[in-house]
C-alpha cells in the first residue's frame, strides 16, 4: 500500500547483508553512507564506547533524518525497556506479542518479560496492543495508565475496519500456510493505521485503497528467512522461529502441508531455553549444527538436550554441511525444514 508517504524502516538483524537493517521506502542506505558514518563515528568512540547495536542504531537514525523521512518504523532489539530505540518519543507504540525469550536478560516469566516490553510506552503516547493475552494485559494497562496513555487492543479497534473493507477473504480467515505472519500482523497493522490517522499524524487512507492492499498482501508482501520457499521436489523451508509463540505457529502451519517425511537443520544460540523442544515433532529426522558465531550453542550439547526430549538425528561441524545432508537424504516428496535461530537460517541463505 502507498499513500504518498517516504517510510524509514529499523529492523535486527540482518541475515545476508548489513544493509537490510536500514531501508526507505524498501531501498537499501547506500554502502556509501555505511562507510562515511562508521568513518566519522570511529574517532569517538575511544571517548564515548558504544556497542555494534547502539551504532547501527544511530546510523539508521541519521540516515533517516537526511532522506527527509514522513514516517519512521522503529523495531526494538531486545526488551524495550533499555533498547538503544527507546531514545526516541513516538507517535505510537506497538507491542505484537509476548513469548519467552531472552529471559537470562528480560526475566523468566511472561510477567516480567511484559514488563520490560512495557517500557516503550511512553508519556500522552498511544499504544497498541497486537495480540491479547489475559496473562499480561494489566501489566501493559498499569503502565499506559501511570504514563497518560491511551490503549487500544487491535483485535477490537480493527474490527470496524476490517468489516468496512469487507476483509472477508480466505486467506485471512483460515490462513494458508505461506500467511503464517501476515495474519498475525495484519489486525495490528490496520489498528495502528486507524490511531494514526486519529490523530491526523498520517493522511487518510481511502477504503478502496486498503482493501486493495489487503488483498494484495499475500502476493506481494514476502519477508526474508520467514517461511521463505527455497525449492520443490523436496519442499524446503526457511524459517527464524525461534521462540515458543514463532516455533507454535511453524508447527501448525505444517499441519496444512502434506509430505511423506520431515528432516529439520536446527541450531541454536548458547542463551536459549531449550524447553522449546518439547514443541518440535518426534517424528522428524534432526540434522544438528551451530552456526559460526560464538554465542552459537555447540552441535554435540544440542543433539544431547534434543535426544531427552526424544528428537533423534545427527550432529554436523557446519549449519553447511548439515543442510547438504538433509537436502540429499530428503525424497522428492519429503520437506526440509531449516529454524532455530535467524544465524542458521542466514547462513543457508548465504550459500544459496
Amino acid at each position: 500500500m502507498s499513500i504518498g508517504l517516504k517510510v524509514g524502516l529499523y529492523t535486527s538483524p540482518h541475515y545476508v547483508d548489513f544493509r537490510e537493517r536500514i531501508k526507505v521506502n524498501g531501498a537499501y542506505i547506500s554502502k556509501k553512507k555505511v562507510v562515511n558514518f562508521t568513518g566519522r563515528i570511529k574517532k569517538s568512540l575511544s571517548k564515548v564506547p558504544a556497542s555494534f547495536f547502539e551504532l547501527t542504531v544511530a546510523m539508521a537514525f541519521e540516515h533517516f533524518h537526511e532522506e527527509d523521512v514522513d514516517v519512521a518504523v522503529i523495531e526494538t532489539g531486545l526488551g524495550g525497556r533499555l533498547d538503544s530505540t527507546n531514545v526516541i518519543t513516538p507517535w505510537l507504540s506497538i507491542i505484537t506479542n509476548i513469548s519467552f525469550d531472552h529471559m537470562h536478560m528480560l526475566g523468566n516469566t511472561l510477567e516480567a518479560i511484559a514488563g520490560e516490553k512495557a517500557g516503550i510506552i511512553k508519556k500522552d503516547t498511544p499504544v497498541v496492543i497486537g495480540e491479547y493475552q489475559k496473562e499480561v494485559f494489566t501489566i501493559f494497562e498499569s503502565k499506559a495508565k501511570s504514563e497518560n496513555s491511551k490503549l487500544f487492543r487491535a483485535d477490537k479497534l480493527s474490527k470496524k475496519l476490517e468489516d468496512k473493507i469487507e476483509l472477508k477473504d480466505k486467506r485471512f480467515i483460515s490462513p494458508l500456510p505461506e500467511m503464517i505472519y501476515l495474519q498475525k500482523n495484519l489486525r495490528t497493522s490496520l489498528a495502528a493505521i486507524q490511531v494514526l490517522e486519529s490523530k491526523s499524524l498520517i493522511p487518510v487512507v481511502p477504503q478502496k485503497a486498503l482493501a486493495k492492499a489487503v488483498k494484495n498482501m499475500p502476493s506481494e508482501v514476502k519477508y526474508m528467512g520467514r517461511w521463505q520457499t527455497l525449492q520443490n521436489q523436496p519442499k524446503v523451508i526457511l524459517d527464524s522461529a525461534h521462540n515458543e509463540a514463532g516455533l507454535n505457529t511453524v508447527f501448525e502451519a505444517l499441519r496444512n502441508y502434506q509430505y511423506d517425511q520431515l528432516h529439520i537443520v536446527m541450531g541454536f544460540v548458547s542463551d536459549k531455553d531449550l524447553s522449546v523442544l518439547k514443541q518440535f515433532p518426534k517424528k522428524a529426522k534432526y540434522y544438528f549444527c551451530q552456526a559460526n558465531i560464538p554465542r552459537a550453542l555447540h552441535r554435540v550439547e544440542l543433539k544431547k538436550t534434543a535426544s531427552s526430549y526424544g528428537l533423534q538425528g545427527n550432529d554436523y561441524s557446519s549449519v553447511r554441511r548439515a543442510f547438504s545432508f538433509a537436502k540429499r537424504a530428503a525424497g522428492r516428496k519429503d520437506m526440509v525444514l531449516v529454524l532455530g535461530s535467524i544465524f542458521v537460517v542466514a547462513e543457508v541463505l548465504e550459500k544459496t
